[in-house]
């Protein structure tokens, strides 16, 4: 049971910040053509962020027991 929580908690904190980070034009700071390497930039931030951001959650609830 806990296991699902964490693997849930996780994949909607990598949904949140890929939406979050959306909002941001990764594009102005590549060359042109450079469309593909943005989008795995913003991947792969956003898969890092979920992380972190997931981490700190599960460690606040280790906290609050």
């Amino acid at each position: 049971m806990q296991t699902t929580i964490r693997i849930s908690l996780h994949i909607l904190c990598f949904v949140l910040s890929l939406y979050a980070l959306e909002g941001v034009d990764f594009a102005r700071f590549f060359r042109r053509n450079k469309a593909r390497q943005a989008q795995v930039l913003l991947i792969l931030l956003s898969m890092a962020l979920g992380f972190l951001v997931a981490q700190f959650l599960l460690m606040l609830q280790v906290f609050m027991i």
